[in-house]
Parts: structure tokens; sequence; C-alpha cells
């Protein structure tokens, strides 16, 4: 079981922040590949509407300069990215949904005995799978709204507002809040994109989105974020807190992000019902787990985000501040874990790119 640490722990994570800082100062050339591109159809959002300042990977290499760290992007969708990729000492990635953020690439990272950061293949595959990551809540006793699966045919529907979701991929990308029954259809076509892949079709319940993010520690300890409040202002018409609400890419304070005024019983159930997620998905790392409370103060949970985003402003880097740490300290929290890991080392060939590729290649950093 993880220890977990809360917010007014402000000793232990002061400690701990002062021994990340200490541990950061002897990784002066550490080499970092920055695995960030448009891979998923998030990410390919993120590449063409998100100003460059504005994006995770802006400030998660403003950290690694800081750091001191050698590091690169390397853009998985390039020919030579596995080549480059093993030539460095860890992977930090910023990808998020298919391909990146469901196991796939940290399966790959395991074979190849690259050291990353954030969860592996097992948490990571059933985070990012909506339906799959409801039925852990059920079985781990998270209260989560109500759903079934559209697998195709006709709709078992009860006239109250829906939320449909496509299984896989954040940033509210294809999802779409259903009223009226003559919208079903299209919000259907648009969940199920061309893959006819099955939706998730979820009641709507209303009430203020909450978002909670754990960081791991060293020592294995983690702590848990105060929870924020994110709210769509009248700058914005979205009825849900969608994914042009989400980037808000004219700057239009389209979303407020403040600390969650809640009720001690609030408080205490939706920190709780993160610790089970963590310790039940077996989560490392990072994690950024999404809520609704009602206005009977009941919170459901939404979805678990195995690759929170990073950007200075982001609801991660904002709750992080309020316990004391940095953007850079969490930078160095996340190459920490990955460094201090056992090794996932296993008698595999090392893969020959090319004649110039070494032959061998050490399993795992020296934490």
């Amino acid at each position: 079981m993880t220890l977990f640490l809360s917010p007014s722990s402000d000793l232990a994570v002061q400690k701990a922040a002062e021994e990340l800082r200490e541990w950061g100062q002897g990784r002066q050339g550490l080499g970092v590949a920055l695995i960030y591109g448009p891979v998923s159809a998030e990410d390919r959002l993120y590449h063409s509407k998100c100003p460059i300042e504005q994006r995770s990977v802006t400030a998660l290499a403003e950290a690694l300069e800081e750091i001191g760290a050698r590091w690169k992007v390397l853009n998985p969708c390039e020919p030579d990215f596995i080549m480059e990729l093993v030539e460095y000492d860890v992977a930090l990635s910023n990808l998020h949904g298919p391909y990146g953020e469901d196991g796939r690439l940290q399966g790959l990272l395991d074979y190849l005995r690259v050291p990353y950061c954030g969860s592996g293949v097992g948490a990571s595959a059933v985070a990012a799978d909506k339906i799959l990551c409801k039925r852990v809540m059920l079985t781990l006793g998270v209260p989560t709204p109500g759903w079934h699966v559209w697998s195709g045919g006709p709709v078992a529907w009860n006239g109250r507002p829906i939320m449909v979701k496509p299984p896989f991929g954040g940033s509210s990308v294809g999802m779409s809040l259903v009223r009226d029954p003559a919208d079903l259809p299209g919000a259907l076509a648009d969940a199920a994109s061309d893959e006819c892949a099955p939706v998730l079709i979820e009641e709507y319940v209303t009430g203020t989105p909450m978002t909670v993010g754990l960081l791991e520690l060293p020592g294995g300890s983690a702590v848990v974020f105060p929870p924020l409040a994110t709210e769509a202002t009248e700058a914005t018409e979205a009825d849900f807190y969608d994914a042009d609400t989400k980037l808000d890419v004219d700057s239009r304070g389209a979303v407020t992000v403040r600390t969650a005024n809640l009720a001690p019983a609030a408080l205490d159930k939706i920190t709780e019902h993160a610790r089970t997620l963590w310790d039940g998905l077996a989560l490392r790392g990072s994690a950024r787990i999404d809520f609704i409370l009602t206005e009977d103060n009941e919170p459901y949970a939404l979805e678990v985000n195995t690759t929170p985003g990073m950007s200075r402003d982001s609801n991660f880097a904002v709750g992080a501040a309020m316990v004391g740490l940095t953007h850079t300290d969490v930078v160095l929290a996340m190459l920490h874990e990955a460094l201090a890991r056992q090794p996932y080392d296993v008698p595999l060939p090392t893969p020959a790119f090319s004649s110039t590729t070494p032959l061998t290649r050490e399993a795992a950093v020296s934490p």
C-alpha cells in the first residue's frame, strides 16, 4: 500500500522536495528523450491549435534545461524514432491517448529497456480505456455515473441527458452532451469514429467538475494535491468542459480553476477515492483523476489520466504549487521515480537497427 501524504503534510512534502533538488544536482547531462508528436486525435488537436508557448512540451523542455539535462524532443511519427530513443537514459512522454498513454508506448519502452516516467503497461491500458476503467471503478467501490456500452443498433434511452464518449482519448475529443433524441445518431457516429469502436453512454450528472493530482515522491510515498474546481465561464457557450473550452486557444478565459471549497466530508470522500484508484490501478509517477461533485456533495469519478497535462498553468501544475512544489520539482519527481524503479530486466535481445548501433546497452540508469 502506498503511503499517501495529504496537502497538510507540509514538512514531509518540503523534505521530499529538498531531496529531489539535491538528487537533481547530480544529474547534470542526464539524457532525456522528451516524446511528443501528433499521434492521437487529441495530440493532433493540440499540435494544430495550441500555441507553442502554451504547450506542455514547452514547459517540460524549460524544466529539463533548468535541471541541466541533455534532452531532445523525439517525434514518434518520425522513422528514426526508435533508433534515437535507445540513445537516452530515460524517456519522458508527453503523448496522450492511443499509442502514447494506453500502454503501447510503455510496452515498447519495457522491451527496449529504456526507463520511463509514469505508469506501466497494465495501469496505462486500463486507465486509457474509459469502459474498462469504469468496470474497475465499480470493482473498487468508487462511485461513477451510471453507464452502458453501445456497439451498434438501437439505443435504449430514458430521455434524460446523456454524455456520449469515445472509449479512448482525452480532452473531450469526440465527446457530446445529448439532450435531444435527434442529436443522438450524430453523437454516436462522432464517438465511434471510423473504427466503429464501442461507445460509452454515460448518465449526465450535473455538478462542479473537480480534478485531483497525485505525484509519487522519493521513498515511494505519493502526495495528493488539493482538489481543484474547474468551471466554464460566461465567456464560453459550452454546455460542458469540452475540447475547445479546455484549449482556450483564443485566451477568452473560458475556464476558471480554483481551490475547491469543500465540506470536510466531501473532501475526505474525493481524497479517499483518488487514493483507492491510485493503489487499485497500480498507478506510478503521476496521475490526475477527474470527478464531478453534485449539489449534495457526492463525488463521482469520471476518468483517470496517467499522463496529466504539464503546461505551466495546467491543473496538475497548479495543484503541485499549492503544496509547495515547483514545475521543475514535479519533473524531477517524475525522473526520479523512473530511474529509481526496479528495472524491467529480462533476457531479451538488444535490437540491432544498423551496423553502427551499439551491440549492448545498460538495462537501466542507476538511481
